[in-house]
Protein backbone atom coordinates (compact mmCIF):
# COMPACT_ATOMS: atom_id res chain seq x y z
CA UNK A 1 0.00 0.00 0.00
CA UNK A 2 1.11 3.13 -0.76
CA UNK A 3 2.71 5.36 1.94
CA UNK A 4 0.77 8.73 1.95
CA UNK A 5 3.35 10.46 3.93
CA UNK A 6 6.39 10.17 1.62
CA UNK A 7 4.62 11.77 -1.20
CA UNK A 8 6.33 13.10 -3.44
CA UNK A 9 6.35 17.51 -3.16
CA UNK A 10 3.63 17.50 -6.29
CA UNK A 11 1.50 14.67 -5.20
CA UNK A 12 1.40 16.82 -2.11
CA UNK A 13 0.58 20.41 -3.85
CA UNK A 14 -1.69 18.45 -6.21
CA UNK A 15 -3.86 17.69 -3.17
CA UNK A 16 -3.43 20.73 -1.18
CA UNK A 17 -4.99 22.93 -4.02
CA UNK A 18 -8.26 20.34 -4.13
CA UNK A 19 -8.28 21.01 -0.58
CA UNK A 20 -8.97 24.13 -1.17
CA UNK A 21 -10.89 24.39 -3.56
CA UNK A 22 -13.37 21.80 -1.44
CA UNK A 23 -13.23 24.92 1.43
CA UNK A 24 -13.31 27.56 -1.06
CA UNK A 25 -17.50 27.60 -1.86
CA UNK A 26 -18.48 27.12 1.86
CA UNK A 27 -15.17 29.92 2.98
CA UNK A 28 -16.27 32.62 0.71
CA UNK A 29 -20.27 31.92 1.21
CA UNK A 30 -20.37 32.82 5.27
CA UNK A 31 -18.15 36.35 4.64
CA UNK A 32 -20.68 36.91 1.19
CA UNK A 33 -23.62 36.60 3.39
CA UNK A 34 -22.26 38.77 6.37
CA UNK A 35 -20.85 41.30 4.03
CA UNK A 36 -17.46 40.35 5.22
CA UNK A 37 -14.68 40.67 2.44
CA UNK A 38 -14.43 37.07 1.21
CA UNK A 39 -10.37 37.67 0.04
CA UNK A 40 -9.80 38.58 3.95
CA UNK A 41 -11.67 35.49 4.61
CA UNK A 42 -9.15 33.61 2.32
CA UNK A 43 -6.43 35.15 3.69
CA UNK A 44 -7.47 34.37 7.49
CA UNK A 45 -8.29 30.95 6.26
CA UNK A 46 -4.78 30.06 5.03
CA UNK A 47 -3.09 31.84 8.35
CA UNK A 48 -5.66 30.05 10.63
CA UNK A 49 -4.55 26.88 9.38
CA UNK A 50 -1.26 27.66 9.36
CA UNK A 51 -1.00 28.65 13.24
CA UNK A 52 -2.98 25.44 13.99
CA UNK A 53 -0.55 23.40 12.56
CA UNK A 54 1.83 24.78 14.14
CA UNK A 55 -0.19 24.30 17.76
CA UNK A 56 -0.25 21.21 17.06
CA UNK A 57 2.75 20.26 15.63
CA UNK A 58 1.49 19.29 12.64
CA UNK A 59 -0.08 16.65 12.98
CA UNK A 60 -4.18 16.77 12.58
CA UNK A 61 -5.16 16.90 8.70
CA UNK A 62 -7.83 19.48 8.67
CA UNK A 63 -8.71 23.11 6.85
CA UNK A 64 -9.77 26.23 9.50
CA UNK A 65 -12.09 28.63 7.24
CA UNK A 66 -15.20 30.47 7.96
CA UNK A 67 -17.01 29.31 10.80
CA UNK A 68 -20.94 29.61 9.68
CA UNK A 69 -21.89 29.44 13.67
CA UNK A 70 -21.36 32.98 13.60
CA UNK A 71 -23.47 34.38 10.93
CA UNK A 72 -26.48 35.86 12.34
CA UNK A 73 -24.33 37.32 15.55
CA UNK A 74 -22.01 39.25 13.15
CA UNK A 75 -24.62 40.48 10.78
CA UNK A 76 -26.70 41.92 14.14
CA UNK A 77 -23.11 43.14 15.63
CA UNK A 78 -22.25 45.18 12.68
CA UNK A 79 -25.60 47.20 12.83
CA UNK A 80 -25.27 47.25 15.62
CA UNK A 81 -21.76 47.96 16.79
CA UNK A 82 -19.48 48.18 13.50
CA UNK A 83 -17.38 46.13 11.63
CA UNK A 84 -14.28 47.07 14.09
CA UNK A 85 -16.34 46.33 17.17
CA UNK A 86 -17.57 43.17 15.56
CA UNK A 87 -13.90 42.13 15.25
CA UNK A 88 -13.21 42.85 18.88
CA UNK A 89 -15.71 40.37 19.47
CA UNK A 90 -14.51 37.81 17.23
CA UNK A 91 -11.28 38.00 18.78
CA UNK A 92 -12.21 37.52 22.21
CA UNK A 93 -14.15 34.51 20.98
CA UNK A 94 -11.15 32.65 20.09
CA UNK A 95 -10.12 33.35 23.76
CA UNK A 96 -13.04 30.31 24.70
CA UNK A 97 -11.59 27.78 22.90
CA UNK A 98 -8.31 28.57 25.15
CA UNK A 99 -10.33 28.26 28.67
CA UNK A 100 -11.74 24.50 26.96
CA UNK A 101 -8.46 23.53 25.80
CA UNK A 102 -6.83 24.12 29.40
CA UNK A 103 -9.95 23.12 31.38
CA UNK A 104 -9.38 19.60 29.26
CA UNK A 105 -5.89 20.16 30.20
CA UNK A 106 -6.08 19.77 33.93
CA UNK A 107 -9.09 17.23 33.64
CA UNK A 108 -7.23 15.07 30.92
CA UNK A 109 -8.51 13.68 28.00
CA UNK A 110 -11.14 11.32 30.43
CA UNK A 111 -13.08 14.06 30.96
CA UNK A 112 -13.99 14.48 27.38
CA UNK A 113 -14.00 10.47 27.32
CA UNK A 114 -16.97 10.99 30.08
CA UNK A 115 -18.59 13.89 28.46
CA UNK A 116 -18.82 11.94 24.95
CA UNK A 117 -18.89 8.85 25.18
CA UNK A 118 -19.05 6.94 21.54
CA UNK A 119 -23.28 6.70 22.01
CA UNK A 120 -22.95 10.20 21.75
CA UNK A 121 -19.90 11.10 19.55
CA UNK A 122 -21.72 9.20 16.58
CA UNK A 123 -24.37 11.39 16.24
CA UNK A 124 -22.58 14.63 16.81
CA UNK A 125 -21.02 13.54 14.08
CA UNK A 126 -23.90 12.78 11.77
CA UNK A 127 -25.71 16.27 12.76
CA UNK A 128 -22.23 17.91 11.66
CA UNK A 129 -22.65 16.12 8.24
CA UNK A 130 -26.25 16.75 7.71
CA UNK A 131 -26.67 20.10 9.69
CA UNK A 132 -25.42 21.72 5.94
CA UNK A 133 -27.30 18.97 4.09
CA UNK A 134 -30.26 21.68 3.44
CA UNK A 135 -28.11 24.64 2.39
CA UNK A 136 -26.26 22.22 -0.36
CA UNK A 137 -29.27 20.60 -1.68
CA UNK A 138 -30.74 24.21 -2.10
CA UNK A 139 -27.31 24.80 -4.10
CA UNK A 140 -27.41 22.17 -6.10
CA UNK A 141 -31.09 23.05 -6.82
CA UNK A 142 -30.12 26.51 -7.61
CA UNK A 143 -30.74 28.46 -4.73
CA UNK A 144 -29.20 30.43 -2.26
CA UNK A 145 -28.72 29.74 1.10
CA UNK A 146 -31.28 31.07 2.25
CA UNK A 147 -34.12 29.67 -0.30
CA UNK A 148 -33.99 32.07 -3.39
CA UNK A 149 -34.09 31.03 -6.81
CA UNK A 150 -30.93 31.99 -8.61
CA UNK A 151 -31.62 29.37 -11.63
CA UNK A 152 -34.39 27.36 -12.68
CA UNK A 153 -34.11 24.09 -11.40
CA UNK A 154 -33.94 21.86 -14.39
CA UNK A 155 -30.76 23.90 -15.81
CA UNK A 156 -29.03 23.59 -12.00
CA UNK A 157 -29.78 19.87 -11.70
CA UNK A 158 -28.05 19.58 -15.01
CA UNK A 159 -25.41 20.88 -13.82
CA UNK A 160 -24.91 19.82 -10.51
CA UNK A 161 -25.90 16.12 -10.90
CA UNK A 162 -23.13 15.36 -13.40
CA UNK A 163 -20.54 17.52 -11.30
CA UNK A 164 -21.99 14.68 -8.45
CA UNK A 165 -21.22 11.85 -10.62
CA UNK A 166 -18.28 12.81 -12.40
CA UNK A 167 -16.73 12.84 -8.49
CA UNK A 168 -17.84 10.00 -7.71
CA UNK A 169 -16.83 8.03 -10.73
CA UNK A 170 -13.15 10.06 -10.35
CA UNK A 171 -13.11 8.88 -6.91
CA UNK A 172 -14.22 5.15 -7.28
CA UNK A 173 -12.57 4.70 -10.21
CA UNK A 174 -9.84 6.88 -11.26
CA UNK A 175 -6.41 5.55 -11.43
CA UNK A 176 -3.10 7.26 -10.63
CA UNK A 177 -3.05 11.54 -10.84
CA UNK A 178 -6.89 11.05 -11.55
CA UNK A 179 -7.63 9.51 -8.29
CA UNK A 180 -6.09 12.60 -6.45
CA UNK A 181 -8.53 14.91 -7.89
CA UNK A 182 -12.20 14.11 -7.90
CA UNK A 183 -13.16 17.43 -6.70
CA UNK A 184 -11.35 19.58 -9.11
CA UNK A 185 -12.65 16.78 -12.00
CA UNK A 186 -16.19 17.86 -10.63
CA UNK A 187 -15.79 21.39 -11.03
CA UNK A 188 -14.43 20.82 -14.63
CA UNK A 189 -17.36 19.15 -15.70
CA UNK A 190 -19.67 21.94 -13.60
CA UNK A 191 -17.67 24.43 -15.74
CA UNK A 192 -18.59 23.01 -19.32
CA UNK A 193 -21.97 22.29 -18.34
CA UNK A 194 -22.83 26.07 -16.24
CA UNK A 195 -20.74 27.54 -19.90
CA UNK A 196 -23.16 25.17 -22.05
CA UNK A 197 -26.41 26.42 -20.21
CA UNK A 198 -25.36 30.09 -20.00
CA UNK A 199 -24.76 30.05 -16.07
CA UNK A 200 -21.27 31.01 -16.07
CA UNK A 201 -21.13 34.75 -15.52
CA UNK A 202 -16.98 35.77 -16.16
CA UNK A 203 -17.67 39.36 -16.78
CA UNK A 204 -15.93 40.66 -13.12
CA UNK A 205 -13.12 38.71 -14.17
CA UNK A 206 -12.05 41.31 -16.74
CA UNK A 207 -12.33 44.18 -13.94
CA UNK A 208 -10.64 42.08 -11.21
CA UNK A 209 -6.93 43.26 -11.00
CA UNK A 210 -4.08 40.66 -10.98
CA UNK A 211 -2.88 41.65 -7.81
CA UNK A 212 -4.93 43.04 -4.87
CA UNK A 213 -4.44 43.59 -1.41
CA UNK A 214 -7.36 42.14 0.87
CA UNK A 215 -9.29 44.75 2.67
CA UNK A 216 -7.91 44.37 6.06
CA UNK A 217 -10.02 45.55 9.11
CA UNK A 218 -8.62 46.43 12.46
CA UNK A 219 -10.69 45.32 15.96
CA UNK A 220 -11.79 48.07 18.29
CA UNK A 221 -12.69 45.97 21.83
CA UNK A 222 -15.96 47.08 22.94
CA UNK A 223 -17.25 44.88 25.73
CA UNK A 224 -20.87 44.92 24.83
CA UNK A 225 -19.85 43.55 21.24
CA UNK A 226 -17.54 40.83 22.95
CA UNK A 227 -20.06 39.94 24.98
CA UNK A 228 -22.56 39.76 22.31
CA UNK A 229 -20.41 37.44 20.18
CA UNK A 230 -18.43 35.45 22.96
CA UNK A 231 -21.02 33.44 24.08
CA UNK A 232 -21.48 32.06 20.51
CA UNK A 233 -18.23 30.62 20.56
CA UNK A 234 -19.31 27.65 22.87
CA UNK A 235 -21.04 26.36 19.85
CA UNK A 236 -18.33 25.65 17.70
CA UNK A 237 -15.98 24.67 20.11
CA UNK A 238 -18.28 21.79 20.23
CA UNK A 239 -18.58 21.50 16.67
CA UNK A 240 -14.73 21.37 17.03
CA UNK A 241 -14.72 18.48 19.02
CA UNK A 242 -17.07 16.81 17.12
CA UNK A 243 -14.88 17.61 13.91
CA UNK A 244 -11.62 16.74 15.80
CA UNK A 245 -13.02 12.91 16.51
CA UNK A 246 -14.48 12.86 12.85
CA UNK A 247 -11.09 13.43 11.47
CA UNK A 248 -9.69 10.94 13.69
CA UNK A 249 -12.69 8.30 12.74
CA UNK A 250 -10.58 8.80 9.05
CA UNK A 251 -7.54 8.18 9.10
CA UNK A 252 -7.82 5.77 12.50
CA UNK A 253 -5.55 8.13 14.71
CA UNK A 254 -7.05 9.20 18.21
CA UNK A 255 -6.41 13.21 18.20
CA UNK A 256 -7.73 13.76 21.25
CA UNK A 257 -4.85 12.13 22.87
CA UNK A 258 -2.04 12.90 20.37
CA UNK A 259 -1.71 15.74 20.03
CA UNK A 260 -4.25 16.34 22.35
CA UNK A 261 -7.74 17.84 22.42
CA UNK A 262 -6.44 20.99 24.87
CA UNK A 263 -3.53 21.82 22.11
CA UNK A 264 -6.82 21.55 18.88
CA UNK A 265 -9.11 23.63 20.88
CA UNK A 266 -5.85 26.33 21.52
CA UNK A 267 -4.86 25.99 17.70
CA UNK A 268 -8.20 26.68 16.88
CA UNK A 269 -8.56 29.58 19.62
CA UNK A 270 -5.62 31.08 17.89
CA UNK A 271 -6.76 30.86 14.55
CA UNK A 272 -9.77 32.55 15.41
CA UNK A 273 -8.24 35.56 17.22
CA UNK A 274 -6.00 35.87 13.98
CA UNK A 275 -8.81 35.99 11.92
CA UNK A 276 -10.39 38.52 14.00
CA UNK A 277 -6.82 41.14 13.62
CA UNK A 278 -7.74 40.58 9.69
CA UNK A 279 -11.18 41.51 9.75
CA UNK A 280 -11.90 37.86 8.70
CA UNK A 281 -14.66 35.60 9.80
CA UNK A 282 -13.63 33.11 13.10
CA UNK A 283 -12.40 29.79 12.13
CA UNK A 284 -13.13 26.64 12.42
CA UNK A 285 -12.51 22.69 10.99
CA UNK A 286 -14.26 21.87 7.78
CA UNK A 287 -16.48 19.43 7.74
CA UNK A 288 -15.94 19.52 3.69
CA UNK A 289 -12.52 18.75 3.93
CA UNK A 290 -12.35 15.94 6.02
CA UNK A 291 -14.83 14.62 3.89
CA UNK A 292 -12.26 15.18 1.24
CA UNK A 293 -9.75 13.46 3.26
CA UNK A 294 -11.98 10.46 3.63
CA UNK A 295 -12.91 10.21 -0.33
CA UNK A 296 -9.23 10.67 -1.13
CA UNK A 297 -7.59 8.94 1.62
CA UNK A 298 -4.81 11.84 1.82
CA UNK A 299 -4.09 11.88 5.28
CA UNK A 300 -0.92 13.59 5.54
CA UNK A 301 -1.16 17.10 7.40
CA UNK A 302 1.44 18.39 5.01
CA UNK A 303 -1.66 18.60 2.30
CA UNK A 304 -2.91 21.19 4.47
CA UNK A 305 0.19 23.15 4.74
CA UNK A 306 -0.34 23.88 0.96
CA UNK A 307 -4.14 24.22 1.01
CA UNK A 308 -3.52 27.20 3.26
CA UNK A 309 -0.13 28.78 1.09
CA UNK A 310 -2.65 28.68 -1.46
CA UNK A 311 -5.15 29.91 0.49
CA UNK A 312 -3.27 33.19 1.13
CA UNK A 313 -1.34 33.49 -2.05
CA UNK A 314 -4.80 33.41 -4.10
CA UNK A 315 -6.26 36.24 -1.36
CA UNK A 316 -3.74 38.77 -3.26
CA UNK A 317 -4.72 37.45 -6.57
CA UNK A 318 -7.28 39.62 -7.75
CA UNK A 319 -8.45 37.48 -11.03
CA UNK A 320 -8.16 34.22 -10.05
CA UNK A 321 -9.75 35.18 -7.14
CA UNK A 322 -12.85 36.36 -8.92
CA UNK A 323 -12.08 33.32 -11.40
CA UNK A 324 -12.94 31.32 -8.09
CA UNK A 325 -15.51 33.35 -6.63
CA UNK A 326 -17.71 32.94 -10.17
CA UNK A 327 -17.67 28.59 -9.88
CA UNK A 328 -21.88 28.37 -9.95
CA UNK A 329 -23.50 27.39 -7.46
CA UNK A 330 -24.63 24.57 -8.88
CA UNK A 331 -21.46 22.91 -9.20
CA UNK A 332 -20.58 23.22 -5.20
CA UNK A 333 -23.87 22.21 -4.10
CA UNK A 334 -23.65 18.97 -6.15
CA UNK A 335 -20.07 18.64 -4.50
CA UNK A 336 -21.22 19.60 -0.81
CA UNK A 337 -23.95 17.10 -0.89
CA UNK A 338 -21.07 14.35 -1.84
CA UNK A 339 -18.72 15.26 1.20
CA UNK A 340 -21.62 16.32 3.85
CA UNK A 341 -22.79 13.32 2.95
CA UNK A 342 -19.75 11.32 3.36
CA UNK A 343 -19.18 13.22 7.10
CA UNK A 344 -22.52 11.80 8.33
CA UNK A 345 -21.28 8.14 6.90
CA UNK A 346 -18.05 8.25 9.27
CA UNK A 347 -21.01 8.93 12.05
CA UNK A 348 -22.81 6.58 11.39
CA UNK A 349 -19.82 4.03 11.36
CA UNK A 350 -18.31 5.28 14.72
CA UNK A 351 -22.02 4.69 16.02
CA UNK A 352 -22.36 1.30 14.91
CA UNK A 353 -18.94 0.06 15.92
CA UNK A 354 -19.47 0.96 19.69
Amino acid sequence: MRDEFNDPLWRQVLSGAQMLFVAFGALVLMPLITGLDPNVALFTAGLGTLLFQIVTGRQVPVFLASSFAFITPIILAKGQFGLAETMGGVVAAGFVYTFLGLAVKIKGTGFIDRLLPPVVIGPVIISIGLAMAPIAANMAMGKAGDGSVLLPYSTAMWISMPTLLTTLIVAVFGRGIFRLVPIISGILVGFALSLYFGALDLSHVADAPWLAVPAFTAPAFNWQAILFIVPVALAPAIEHIGGVIAVGSVTGKNYLKTPGLHRTLLGDGVATSAAGLFGGPPNTTYAEVTGAVMLTKAYNPKIMTWAAIFAITLAFIGKFGAILQSIPVPVMGGILCLLFGSIAAVGMNTLIRH
